[in-house]
């Protein structure tokens, strides 16, 4: 069976905690009753091993185990 984790792309917003990277993902929603298009974005924590992104990096994290009490993606590029 494939693998059916989420993949994100999005922003390096924080870079201060050690092996942990903080990422903004952004998606446009459609209002349900005015159609309009508005921007929602997120925070993830992801885990990053060689602290090697840093803010504004656009980065893809993908879903993994937990790793921490909030850390459940790991930053792949």
């Amino acid at each position: 069976m494939e693998n059916k984790s989420k993949k994100l792309k999005g922003i390096v917003v924080s870079d201060k905690m050690d092996k942990t990277v903080v990422v903004s993902v952004s998606r446009f929603v459609k209002h349900p009753l005015y159609g309009k298009f508005y921007k929602v974005s997120k925070k993830y924590k992801a885990h990053d091993e060689e602290n090697k992104y840093k803010t504004g990096d656009k980065v893809e994290i993908v879903e993994t185990r937990p790793i921490s009490k909030d850390k459940k993606f790991k930053v792949v590029s």
